[in-house]
């Protein structure tokens, strides 16, 4: 089997694609969400509290003559999961992109984490994906097709912080996840890929953390934290057809921190 070899100025054109983009409301999601429709995707931007936030991202994307809808669910359980990649389909008339964006990253020593607050983290970071790949792969089996799936993970699936001991073990299994279900998948069309994102602005970072926005900066060859645009530019290019021969790809985004020696 071959795929059809796009020319270079058609290759991150996602027109004609749906998107669901879980955690869309704000940081890295709503990056992802306004660069996919830029690149011409129908958007759903997936939210679960914040309906205000996930509603701005909309607007912005319609402004910018996109096309995007907000769409709220707990998908911490299975029965949530499922009806989101069910909605999500039915109001674009199908889908063939999921980022896995949403998640947990509170701070706490392990000595100090609870039952409750590691099963937590386990739901948010690891769970939630596992049920949204299961629920996205059956949708498009049964629609005879292949699609494109992302996991956000981060680079601290490869190496701790303090006081992120649960956050970085989550992470990890994503990453083991996403090469697992890129081998049972592919025959099927459906590629999975997981982004490791290091340090990304927001807004206030640098008055209320500025010891930690210092230390990222000096250790990244770069010089800089990222944008949620770097992100979402390494997701533009793994859901599109650019990455036609990628799957079970770990695409590390964070100015080269990794590359720095630890002893």
């Amino acid at each position: 089997m071959t795929d059809k070899i796009h020319p270079v100025s058609g290759l991150l054109d996602l027109s004609g694609k749906t998107a669901l983009v879980t955690g869309a409301s704000g940081g890295i999601g709503a990056g992802i969400a306004r660069r996919f429709a830029e690149a011409g995707a129908n958007v759903v931007c997936h939210y679960n509290a914040n309906r205000a936030a996930a509603d701005s991202v909309v607007a912005a994307i319609s402004e910018a003559g996109g096309t995007a809808i907000a769409m709220q669910a707990d998908i911490s359980g299975e029965a949530g999961a499922a009806k989101l990649v069910s909605n999500a389909a039915a109001h674009f008339g199908g889908l063939d992109i999921l980022v896995n964006n949403a998640g947990l990253q509170p701070a706490k020593a392990l000595a100090e984490v609870s039952e409750a607050d590691w099963n937590e983290m386990m739901a948010a970071n690891a769970a939630g994906p596992f049920l949204l790949v299961q629920a996205m792969v059956a949708l498009l089996r049964q629609a005879g097709k292949g699609g494109s799936i992302v996991n956000i993970a981060s680079i601290e699936g490869h190496h701790p912080a303090p006081w992120h001991g649960h956050y970085a073990t989550s992470k990890a299994a994503l990453l083991m996840f996403t090469k697992a279900a890129a081998l049972e998948f592919g025959e099927h069309g459906i590629r999975v890929n997981a982004v490791c994102p290091g340090l990304i602005h927001r807004d206030g970072i640098e008055e209320g953390w500025p010891e930690g926005v210092a230390r990222w900066t000096a250790a990244a060859p770069l010089k800089r934290l990222g944008q949620p645009e770097d992100i979402a530019d390494a997701c533009l290019f793994l859901a599109s057809d650019a990455a036609r021969w990628i799957t079970g790809a770990d695409l590390v985004v964070d100015g080269g921190v990794l590359t720095r020696p630890t002893w």
